[in-house]
């Protein structure tokens, strides 16, 4: 009877977990396979090398915040307003690795140095904010203010998680309920 070998999306998902803790440089075949609880060997049945890895997960991240968000949301049909509000739901509740936040900022942050990272969130933004312009557009007959609610839409998405300021009287929960009423006014 042959080994089992670790699934490829393990071998992601890791990477995916140490790109977000460390940035690209903890990304690192010895370390992946020791948190895996495998040897080496087994990475270079999917991969190539390192290089491979990165850009598989790039590719994984890119598709899991764009097309595996948008495929979900609009699973259940409805209409705009119910569209952003399980967006919404989705985006702000327990996370995938994919989907971290950890993650996102790890791959803004290398974005940074980066040119194949750059091109991969520039295209991973443009479609989420497609997406949120074409959600707003359908109840929102100004285009200026549908560019507004998708920029304060995707910017509490980005950032919400940075703030450490407190929310008055009201908790964090309330602030963005109240925030999620006016976005779908």
């Amino acid at each position: 009877m042959g080994a089992i070998r670790t699934p490829r999306d393990k071998w992601i998902e890791e990477g995916l977990r140490a790109l977000a803790v460390g940035g690209p440089e903890a990304v690192r075949i010895e370390v992946l396979a020791q948190a895996l609880g495998v040897s080496k060997g087994g990475f270079y049945g999917y991969f190539r090398n390192r290089a491979a890895l990165l850009e598989e997960m790039l590719d994984t991240w890119e598709r899991g915040v764009t097309d595996d968000v948008i495929e979900r949301v609009e699973l259940d049909g409805g209409d705009a307003r119910e569209r952003l509000g399980r967006l919404f739901d989705f985006v702000g509740s327990g996370e995938t690795p994919v989907t971290s936040a950890g993650v996102e900022l790890a791959i803004r942050d290398w974005a940074r140095r980066d040119e194949g990272a750059a091109g991969c969130l520039r295209r991973a933004d443009n479609r989420r904010m497609d997406y949120l312009r074409e959600l707003y557009g359908a109840f929102c007959p100004d285009e200026d203010d549908v560019e507004a609610r998708c920029l304060i839409t995707f910017s509490l998405r980005i950032g919400d998680h940075l703030i450490a300021a407190d929310n008055g009287p009201r908790s964090r929960a309330e602030v963005l309920a109240a925030v999620r009423n006016r976005l779908l006014s």
